[in-house]
């Protein structure tokens, strides 16, 4: 087995889907200026990509090892390129949603397959470590490469224009050369390859029972209301910089990027600042920081609707100061995942990330759906400052949640020892 073209080919599997799901925000934004839909219609485009990926999710943790992860892999990259072949083949509002459903399916089997196949791959567990935080790099990469490679092929002077569609060739290519390589590249599985596959029902049995504990619905909470947010944001970033910072098309793509990068770096930073403060506090301090941009940077667009922007240069201010948003929440989901992780017992970890799968979709479906009807109804600003509310709901539920996990965490290790 050549270990280098498993990762490689991992790396690109990863880099492709790293795109195309955060692709979405741009997406909405296209949509409404081709197809002439609302933003409220155009917000369920993230439901067919994170619904999907909960649906497929409850089935893939069971069967995939049945299936095999290469396969399942293969399967994953053959239905995306695919659907990106249609996108510009078939210009219409409901290829989208098609794109977007196949997309969510898609990574759903990418996910499982991947990371257990890093476990076939890893000889150690400074290795497996080690590979993953490079694989999870590759994400941010292709989530900042995204923005650039569609602003590439928007056309600002004709913003009816379906050339940007064509970007979808490109990624189609990049899907069928992850296919290829992964094709001729040989996999050793023989070491589950015997396991036989768990009933649906028993996985679905066990998250049950899971989120009937307090501490796991509090957690669960934490989860929806966060990718609630997050995804609000996300997905309607480039609108908002469209729309109200009268940004031009792909300078509003672009500008977005920031978002990502300081998402990144924001994960980053708290990887070593977690190590000498709790992440109780941590988290305490970001949410708060996070109202005070959200309170400095709408003012700042309300003001700066009427120049003309040309380029990075001469962008208004809140179009660089809104997206910072990102180093502050940024620390937010990993952290809530390790706390409730660390407080179960490892043969519950399995169940307890199908439900942080099904949750963290529900929420991000939820918020992109929310902020898309506020914006219609209110406006982009007000939709943006609909943000204070999951910010405030955080700073009640994550205190909940360190007060459940403190005590979770003492009867787990009691029991360890006992």
């Amino acid at each position: 087995m050549a270990i280098w073209r498993v990762k490689l080919s991992l790396i690109l599997n990863y880099f492709v889907f790293a795109i195309l799901l955060n692709s979405v925000g741009t997406v909405i934004l296209q949509v409404q200026n081709n197809y002439g839909v609302s933003a409220t219609s155009a917000s369920v485009l993230e439901a067919f990509k994170d619904l999907s990926i909960a649906v497929v999710s409850f089935g893939v943790a069971s069967y995939s090892v049945r299936i095999g992860y290469r396969r399942a892999m293969l399967t994953a990259l053959g239905i995306v390129t695919v659907a990106c072949l249609l996108m510009p083949l078939l210009p219409a509002f409901w290829t989208t949603k098609l794109l977007f459903a196949a997309v969510g399916a898609s990574f759903a089997l990418i996910k499982v397959s991947v990371f257990a196949t890093i476990g076939l791959i890893s000889p150690s567990t400074d290795e497996h470590a080690s590979f993953m935080n490079f694989l999870e790099s590759f994400f941010m990469i292709g989530v900042l490469s995204g923005y650039f490679l569609f602003s590439a092929f928007v056309d600002d002077q004709n913003l009816q224009s379906t050339a940007w569609l064509s970007v979808y060739y490109v990624l189609a290519g990049v899907s069928a050369l992850a296919f290829v390589l992964l094709l001729a590249t040989p996999l050793d599985e023989s070491k589950v390859a015997s396991g036989a596959a768990r009933p649906l029902t028993d996985d679905l049995g066990d998250m049950l029972r899971l989120v009937a504990r307090p501490v796991v619905l509090v957690f669960v909470a934490c989860a929806f209301v966060y990718v609630l947010m997050e995804q609000g944001i996300m997905s309607w970033l480039p609108t908002f910089n469209s729309k109200i910072l009268n940004l031009p098309t792909s300078l509003s793509i672009q500008m977005a990027s920031i978002l990502a990068a300081s998402t990144a770096i924001g994960r980053f930073l708290a990887g070593f600042i977690l190590r000498k403060v709790s992440w109780y506090w941590l988290l305490m301090i970001c949410l708060v920081v996070s109202a005070g941009l959200v309170l400095l940077a709408l003012p700042l667009a309300s003001s700066a609707g009427g120049q003309v922007v040309t380029g990075w240069a001469d962008a208004p201010l809140a179009a660089f100061v809104f997206p910072l948003i990102g180093l502050f929440i940024a620390p937010i989901y990993p952290a809530i995942n390790s706390a409730i992780l660390s407080s179960l017992p490892l043969h519950q970890h399995g169940p307890m990330a199908g439900l942080i799968v099904v949750f963290s979709a529900l929420g991000g479906t939820t918020g992109s759906i929310i902020t898309g009807r506020v914006f219609d109804a209110y406006g982009g600003q007000t939709a943006f400052y609909f943000s204070l509310v999951p910010i405030g709901l955080l700073l009640l539920l994550l205190t909940i949640f360190s007060r459940l996990g403190r005590q979770q965490a003492t009867v787990v290790r009691e029991r360890e020892h006992a």
